[in-house]
């Protein structure tokens, strides 16, 4: 898969520390853009948790349309629990992707899935945490992906300063 742009929106985030993660995630996974709605974020942003600085790096933006912000170009793919939505390890990921994500406490509007040209769950039991699942969706972008960039080269550019294990041959 070649480099596309990857965006992401979140739909009335209910905690910072779900957003930092979020950006966290979108910075390790080469997501463009990330985009929310609401305003319970912008009242707790101030206890940031934004451990990696990805804010810096990737876009972050309070808007009015999860649909209108998407690039012309990307296919809409909702994550939620719904009746008649494709199972993540059963769907194709687009090239160009808009994932939009529900709260914890909530769900994607009806209004939004219907304008949607994907709709995807994750195949749980009970519904897991915003950021957990924006983690698990674009790992499994990169599971599908070409992955002829990984070895040891990406390894030694992604790991922490204390990391310098290896494996013996």
């Amino acid at each position: 898969m070649s480099k596309a742009k990857i965006t992401i929106g979140l739909t009335n985030p209910k905690s910072p520390s779900n957003v930092g993660s979020v950006m966290r995630a979108a910075g390790c996974f080469q997501a463009d853009e990330v985009y929310y709605t609401g305003k319970r974020y912008d009242i707790a942003a101030k206890f940031s948790t934004d451990t990696r600085n990805m804010s810096d790096k990737i876009l972050l933006e309070g808007v009015e349309s999860l649909i209108e912000c998407a690039d012309p170009d990307a296919r809409i793919v909702c994550v939620e629990l719904v009746e008649g939505a494709t199972c993540l390890p059963d769907f194709k990921h687009p090239e160009n992707a808009h994932y939009i994500f529900g709260p914890e406490d909530g769900n994607i509007s009806q209004g939004i899935i219907d304008q949607a040209d994907e709709v995807v769950y994750l195949p749980t039991v009970g519904c897991l945490n915003l950021a957990a699942t924006v983690n698990i969706v674009l790992y499994d972008r990169v599971a599908k992906a070409d992955l002829s960039f990984a070895g040891d080269e990406l390894i030694r550019s992604s790991r922490d300063v204390n990391n310098r294990a290896k494996v013996k041959c």
